[in-house]
């Protein structure tokens, strides 16, 4: 059983520092990378501020999906990297401990993570991927209550026109207040106060009251001579503009779940179009769900370097490789979507051809003498890096002074 040794405690404890590490790491830049937009799109829009962490926690299953095995392929890849820096790894080999052996623990991470990678990617993200896109409807329509925008003129019912130079309270008090009203028996009304309050109204939850400050208003009625009038408070009403409702969950295969793409994908009575999508969301779901299997393997196989090196060209590959497969699979995904691919054969096609590629890897390191899958590329590597050292370095004065009298 996985963890009943002290070996296997220490591999785990060397594994999931790291782990965590990269998770927390990726996601946080994925959610950053957003955060920005975020706050510029509810900004323009005149939302409060809070629907912006409600947006960035309906993106978290989805950049959770992406960082959960880049967290699982770099944890396990440091810990056997420290493992054969150390020569621990030497001494666990030459006491009979096979590679197999040694992947006890990770295999159980990744039994565990794939369990809730999986719970992410066929129930949690969908319904996410629908909330981020209904609140991003209620910013637009303003069913969240969106606030009135300073130094702007906002339309209110197709009727009145308001403008503010400041607000406090979450938008709730104005500063600074100018009104153009259009009134039902053609006359025009001007007002100006120094403040403003917006209440709601208990009888009609479809009009709220703007309570004004000391200010004045222009009466200008068709024909007749403009008349103003001042006051110390007067209640203005506002009739809410109609909010239409947010469309049903499923306008697109990603937000359904796997029931949902079970019974789209392979049913008689869906579209051609429908049943492409569906089957192609399905595949690619499970392609990067499966894939989660042999992210151990690549780590063994990307982790060990060369004796007598301390490269990390392992990392960089492992990155690279990961990242470029993910963009195939998207890339994949769309394609199978319109049609002109079979879902099944361009989707699990480069996984075959991945997994092979890690399997002979990891063949390489765990069962042939002497084995190092990317040797060429380290060794390729370290002489760029010799030849760029050789260019950067400074020339002694001795290589100088033969290099002016030759000239």
């Amino acid at each position: 059983m996985p963890f009943s040794s002290r070996l296997d405690r220490y591999i785990f404890r060397l594994t999931i520092v790291p782990l965590l590490a990269v998770f927390v790491l990726a996601a946080s830049l994925l959610v950053l990378d957003q955060m920005l937009r975020l706050f510029r799109f509810v900004s323009t829009e005149g939302g409060p501020v809070g629907v912006v962490f409600q947006m960035l926690g309906a993106l978290l299953p989805d950049y959770a999906s992406l960082a959960i095995p880049l967290g699982l392929l770099l944890g396990t890849l440091f810990a056997f990297r420290q493992l054969s820096l150390s020569s621990e790894l030497d001494v666990m080999r030459a006491v009979g401990l096979s590679y197999l052996r040694l992947l006890r623990v990770p295999y159980a991470i990744t039994i565990a993570l794939m369990a809730i990678n999986a719970a992410l990617v066929f129930y949690v993200q969908p319904v996410s991927k629908y909330f981020y896109e209904e609140l991003q409807f209620d910013l637009r329509s303003g069913a969240l209550g969106a606030s009135i925008k300073v130094g702007e003129f906002t339309t209110l019912a197709d009727r009145m026109a308001l403008r503010i130079d400041s607000s406090e309270d979450s938008g709730r008090e104005l500063k600074g207040i100018f009104a153009r009203i259009n009134a039902a028996d053609g006359q025009v009304l001007s007002i100006s106060a120094r403040e403003g309050r917006f209440l709601s109204t208990s009888d009609d939850p479809d009009t709220i009251i703007l309570r004004l400050s000391e200010g004045t208003i222009v009466q200008d009625p068709e024909g007749q001579s403009p008349r103003v009038l001042s006051f110390t408070l007067h209640d203005l009403p506002i009739d809410l503009p109609a909010i239409e409702s947010f469309r049903q969950r499923g306008e697109g295969e990603a937000e359904y779940i796997l029931p949902e793409l079970l019974r789209i994908g392979w049913s008689d009575s869906s579209s051609e179009d429908q049943r492409n999508a569906s089957q192609a969301s399905f595949n690619y779901r499970m392609v990067e769900l499966a894939m989660m299997l042999f992210m151990p393997l690549l780590a063994v196989a990307l982790a060990v370097p060369p004796k007598r090196s301390t490269s990390a060209l392992g990392v960089f590959v492992a990155v690279v490789l990961v990242v470029a497969y993910h963009k195939v699979n998207q890339y994949m995904q769309d394609f199978a979507s319109l049609g002109r691919i079979d879902p099944t054969l361009g989707l699990w096609g480069p996984f075959v051809v991945f997994v092979g590629l890690i399997l002979w890897w990891f063949w390489q390191i765990a069962y042939v003498p002497g084995g190092q899958p990317i040797g060429a590329l380290e060794n390729a590597f370290a002489k760029i890096v010799k030849r760029i050292g050789k260019v950067l370095r400074p020339r002694r004065r001795s290589d100088a002074f033969r290099a002016e009298q030759a000239s």
